[in-house]
């Protein structure tokens, strides 16, 4: 049985006079998952999130929220404070903006949560950005959300800063929704259980990571010969079942099958043919990176949008 969802819009449009920021975007969250909205930069990620929180408004369309406003949190992609404030005058002042209250200790266990323990009394005016985010990334935790909302959580974060973000997204995951846009699409494998890919606009793929892998990659491999390729590769490249066949040179190739079975049976067989001496044949792991590109890249086939018709960047949205 399908999980309800917590948030849902229908054909929902923003236009900025001759372009668009998202374009008849129907976007289904399931309660209690991790949502990744990917995109390249001007797809509409940020506008849309706008959207959904009620910072921008919208053109036409409906959002549907499960859930009280007051218990949604919100990480921007560039969050700001006063600067006159301490780290933990920030996030104690955050559960004071919905009605809540958090105790000092609280506070203390959420910024030593995001690495911020040792900087707590410090005014945040002298921060860095990758501290300015961790410290949202608390003071959002802070109030205990329904619904997280997280745009480019971990874009000003060293690798070891974004393990901990990715660290507490599980944790979040556990007791709450989480939607995040990123273009690290190897931190969205890591953690979402759904993707929606955004183009110009619209939605042009939203379902599971493993079903968007499985839809626009062809299982692949990397095989690696003693001697020269040219006999094996030749043969393979005729191949009815052989999608591609690439000479990576020093006696590798990496062949993309039209099926698993075909791939397993067809290159042993193919090699047995030409006396090749076979080292490894290794698949080529797939990552939701290489179905993105898969999925937006020029091709012959364009897919058939979620919703919603091509549109060009937002202005001022080029990080999205």
């Amino acid at each position: 049985m399908a999980a309800e969802a917590i948030l849902r819009t229908t054909g929902l449009v923003r236009r900025y006079g001759p372009h668009a920021g998202v374009l008849g975007v129907d976007v289904e969250v399931p309660r209690g998952s991790v949502y990744g909205l990917v995109g390249p930069n001007g797809a509409g990620k940020t506008t849309l999130l706008g959207l959904l929180t009620g910072l921008r408004r919208a053109d036409s369309g409906e959002i549907v929220l499960d859930v009280d406003r007051q218990h949604i949190g919100l990480v921007p992609d560039v969050p700001e404070f006063e600067k006159w404030l301490t780290a933990a005058e920030v996030v104690s002042l955050s559960p004071v903006l919905v009605g809540q209250s958090a105790t000092p200790a609280r506070v203390a266990a959420e910024l030593a949560r995001v690495g911020l323990a040792d900087v707590a009394d410090r005014r945040v005016g002298g921060f860095s950005r990758g501290m300015t985010q961790r410290l949202a990334l608390a003071a959002a935790s802070v109030t205990d959300p329904e619904l997280v909302l997280l745009d480019e959580p971990s874009s000003a974060l060293d690798p070891g800063g974004r393990a901990a973000v990715l660290d507490l997204i599980a944790e979040w995951s556990e007791r709450a929704t989480v939607m995040l846009s990123s273009h690290i699409l190897a931190d969205v494998q890591r953690v979402a259980h759904t993707v929606g890919v955004l183009r110009a606009g619209e939605l042009i793929y939203q379902g599971p990571v493993q079903t968007l892998l499985d839809r626009y990659l062809r299982p692949t491999w990397l095989v690696r010969l003693r001697g020269s390729a040219a006999p094996l590769r030749d043969r393979l490249s005729v191949a009815d079942w052989v999608e591609r066949c690439d000479d990576l040179g020093t006696g590798r190739l990496r062949l993309s099958a039209r099926t698993v079975e075909d791939g397993e049976r067809g290159i042993v067989t193919a090699a047995a043919a030409v006396d090749a001496r076979v080292l490894s044949i290794v698949p080529d792991e797939a990552d939701l990176e290489a179905a993105f590109l898969a999925l937006t890249g020029p091709s012959d086939a364009t897919p058939e949008p979620a919703g919603g018709a091509s549109a060009t960047a937002e202005p001022g949205d080029g990080d999205s």
